[in-house]
């Protein structure tokens, strides 16, 4: 399933809501309704009165890291290079995109070989092992990639936002612990002041982690596996929401796909989300059955992006069609610095 539309340029987010003049609360919000079809629009301050008491809203604690690199020397006949470090691998390597420099912005390099060496800040060396996709290598660093990343790494910026901006813009109100590649930007609008008037209302909230890679996914690219812990007391809130007649509330795609692997942790099972930790490759689509989620706050993604079929599992495919239609013809504003979309039962 694929939805085709053109995001004019104009659309875009180039910079931070705050540096536009509103605040992190601030930015618009698409709510959408399953049931009725209903399309409306408002502030994402409006929040508290769209849920109502009872409602949980699940959340990633994953922070941001600094994750992009620029080499200090790349192989022979190869352009400067910066690296997008994207996620850890079970085995020990990484999986990092190599950017080629074009001006203040990267843009995707096609080439690399196995063994080629990249040279990085402070010595660092960074190895090809093999490529994964199209565009994600297999490699490894020679220090820590974690402890390196924080000292050396700046936040990965694509050539729409305009300038870099400090890391403090890429983290959410949520976040605990460095370890996605890009920022889970769906609880981006969070602020103290939102989460008090939705907890003062009978809202709650839970945590897991999912530490998110590289998201600008190539056309019809499936996700990768990504490492994600969802812990006992969130499944048991999860599960308790569901019994008596709550709605869960996934806050981001990451959350979507660590409660629904966790909703199959267990073989057999009876879809009640069990406590769970370790890497997930499961893919929500409107083929696969919604076990644990009710419904999705999001951000506006770009036209056949893997993520528009996961939002399919929630809206259906019309109801999806008509919201991006409508938030071309609102002028709503995408990427990590962009507008929302709440999709509700």
């Amino acid at each position: 399933m694929t939805i085709e539309f053109t995001l004019p340029a104009e659309l875009e987010a180039h910079d931070p809501p705050e540096a536009r003049g509103t605040a992190r609360d601030g930015v618009r919000m698409l709510v959408s309704r399953g049931t009725t079809g209903q399309i409306s629009h408002h502030r994402f301050t409006g929040l508290p009165g769209l849920l109502v008491p009872g409602d949980l809203i699940v959340v990633n604690t994953s922070g941001t890291l600094p994750a992009a690199v620029t080499a200090v020397a790349a192989p022979a006949g190869a352009p400067e290079l910066a690296v997008h470090f994207s996620g850890p691998r079970p085995d020990g390597g990484w999986l990092v995109e190599l950017r080629e420099r074009r001006g203040p912005a990267t843009g995707p390099y096609p080439g690399g070989n196995p063994g080629d060496r990249i040279e990085l800040p402070a010595g660092a060396v960074l190895t090809l092992d093999e490529r994964v996709t199209g565009r994600l290598w297999h490699a490894r660093l020679s220090a820590a990639v974690v402890p390196y990343l924080l000292r050396h790494g700046i936040p990965i910026r694509y050539s729409y936002v305009r300038q870099d901006w400090p890391l403090a813009a890429y983290q959410t109100v949520f976040a605990t612990r460095p370890g996605s590649a890009e920022m889970p930007s769906a609880s981006r609008p969070f602020t103290p002041e939102v989460v008090t008037r939705l907890v003062a209302r009978g809202i709650t909230f839970a945590p897991l982690t999912l530490d998110t890679g590289v998201s600008s996914l190539e056309g019809d690219e499936e996700p990768y596996p990504e490492p994600f812990d969802v812990p006992p007391a969130t499944a048991r809130l999860v599960n308790l929401t569901r019994r008596t007649g709550g709605r869960v509330i996934a806050a981001g795609t990451t959350v979507v796909r660590a409660l629904e692997t966790a909703a199959r942790a267990e073989p057999g099972g009876d879809g009640m989300v069990a406590a769970a930790a370790g890497w997930t490759s499961h893919v929500v689509t409107p083929e696969t059955p919604l076990l644990a989620a009710d419904g999705l706050l999001t951000g506006l993604h770009e036209p056949r992006s893997s993520h528009l079929r996961m939002l399919a599992a929630f809206a259906g495919p019309d109801l999806l069609r008509r919201c991006y239609q409508a938030a071309v013809a609102e002028q709503y504003l995408w990427h990590e610095f962009g507008d929302v979309h709440l999709i509700l039962p």
